[in-house]
C-alpha cells in the first residue's frame, strides 16, 4: 500500500519561521522606504499600493501547518465524506493534537456527551485524558431563545470565541449552521459568515459536511461536496475522505482544493488509514500508507459495464443533454464524453 510519494506522518509543522532572513528583511524595510505609502480607508474597505501590500505582507510569518499540508494556520477548510466514514473521528484527533499546545473550541452538533464519553473510553469506563485546552460545545435547547436557530447559534458562536480567546475552531458539521447547505443559495450566505467570523476573529476553521449520494466507481472530486460550487469557491482548502471498496475498514483521504501549498495528496498518493482504538480508549485515524485512488474504487461488473453502454446511448438518441446524463450517473460531463468516444457514440 506504500507509495513512494507519500511523506512521513506529521500532523503538527514546526513552529513558525520568518520568509526572509534577518538581513534580507532589513533590506526589504528599507525598500519600503522608498515605496509610496498611499492609503485609502473607506468604510469597510481599505487600500494600498500592491507593491506596499507585498513588502508589508513579507514582514509577517508564513501560515504553519495545522494538519499535514491540508489545513493551514489562518484558513477556512472543509472537511467531507460521506455519513458514517469517520468525519467526527478524525476531526477529534486533528483537535486533540493541536490542543497540546493551543485552545481548542469543538462545537459539537452530532453526539450527546454521553456517546462521546463512550467513544472515549475503554470497557472498564477509563476514559482517554484530554488536555483543558480542548473546549467541547453542544446546543444548550434551554439556552433558545428564538425560533430562528441557526442565526442564534451563528451569534452565540461569536459568545463563545469572544469569552474563550480561541483562535482554532471546529464545528460538527456545517448542516447544523444552515440545514439547507445542499442549495447554493443557502450555503452563499454561510460561507461568507463564516468568512468574516474568520477575518474578524483571526480564526482557523475547520467544518465538517456532507456529501450527498455518489457513484462509488469514480473518484471523489469538489463536485461531491453537497453545495458543492459555492462552498468550494469560498473555502481556502478542502479535505474528502473516502472509504476503500477493497477494504471496508480502510479508509483514505484526499486533498480537493489548497490555496497555501501545492496539492500533495491527491488521486495518485491518497493517505490511508484504519479506524481503531488505540489504547482502548481512543477512537482514531490510525495511518497505514500511501495509495492510489483509482486502486480503491468500486469496479464495475461486465454485465454493469453492458448495463450502463445502453442506457448512456439510449440517453443520447433521446438528444438528452450530456449534462443531465452526468447528473443520472452521478459523473462529470468529461466522463459522459469520454464513455461515449469509447463507446464510439455517432451524432445523426
Amino acid at each position: 500500500m506504500n507509495n513512494s510519494k507519500g511523506k512521513i506522518p506529521q500532523w503538527q509543522g514546526n513552529k513558525t519561521k520568518p520568509l526572509l532572513s534577518v538581513e534580507s528583511l532589513n533590506d526589504k524595510l528599507k525598500e519600503l522606504m522608498g515605496v509610496a505609502e498611499y492609503t485609502v480607508n473607506a468604510g469597510i474597505f481599505k487600500g494600498k499600493t500592491v507593491n506596499r501590500t507585498i513588502i508589508e505582507a513579507l514582514r509577517r510569518p508564513k501560515p504553519r501547518e495545522l494538519w499535514r499540508e491540508l489545513w493551514y494556520e489562518g484558513e477556512l477548510c472543509i472537511l467531507f465524506a460521506d455519513t458514517n466514514l469517520g468525519k467526527s473521528i478524525l476531526a477529534v484527533e486533528i483537535a486533540d493534537l493541536i490542543s497540546q499546545k493551543e485552545k481548542v473550541i469543538y462545537f459539537d452538533f452530532e453526539l450527546s456527551d454521553k456517546q462521546f464519553q463512550i467513544r472515549y473510553s475503554d470497557d472498564m469506563g477509563n476514559h482517554y485524558q484530554f488536555s483543558d485546552n480542548l473546549l467541547r460545545f453542544e446546543i444548550n435547547t434551554d439556552g433558545i431563545t428564538t425560533d430562528d436557530i441557526e442565526k442564534q447559534i451563528n451569534e452565540d458562536m461569536k459568545k463563545v470565541i469572544e469569552t474563550t480567546g480561541a483562535k482554532i475552531v471546529i464545528v460538527d458539521n456545517l448542516t447544523y449552521l444552515s440545514v439547507e447547505t445542499e442549495k447554493s443559495k443557502s450555503a452563499l450566505p454561510l460561507m461568507k459568515s463564516l468568512k468574516t467570523l474568520k477575518r474578524k476573529y483571526g480564526l482557523s476553521i475547520l467544518c465538517l459536511a456532507h456529501t450527498p449520494k455518489r457513484n462509488l466507481s469514480n473518484p471523489i472530486t469538489r463536485n461531491d461536496l453537497a453545495g458543492s460550487k459555492t462552498i468550494i469557491n469560498f473555502c481556502d482548502s478542502a479535505v474528502a475522505i473516502g472509504e476503500s471498496a477493497r477494504d471496508k475498514s480502510v479508509r483514505y483521504v484526499k486533498q480537493i482544493k489548497s490555496r497555501n501549498s501545492e496539492i500533495v495528496y491527491d488521486a495518485e498518493n491518497i493517505i490511508l488509514y484504519q479506524i481503531l482504538k488505540k489504547d482502548d480508549n481512543f477512537l482514531k485515524f490510525e495511518f497505514i500508507g500511501y495509495g492510489i485512488e483509482r486502486e480503491h474504487l468500486k469496479e464495475f461488473s461486465d454485465n454493469e459495464m453492458e448495463e450502463r453502454k445502453k442506457k448512456v446511448l439510449e440517453m443520447k438518441r433521446q438528444n438528452i443533454s450530456n449534462r443531465k446524463i452526468a447528473e443520472h450517473f452521478l459523473v462529470t460531463e468529461k466522463t459522459i464524453r469520454d464513455w461515449l468516444k469509447k463507446y464510439d457514440y455517432v451524432h445523426l
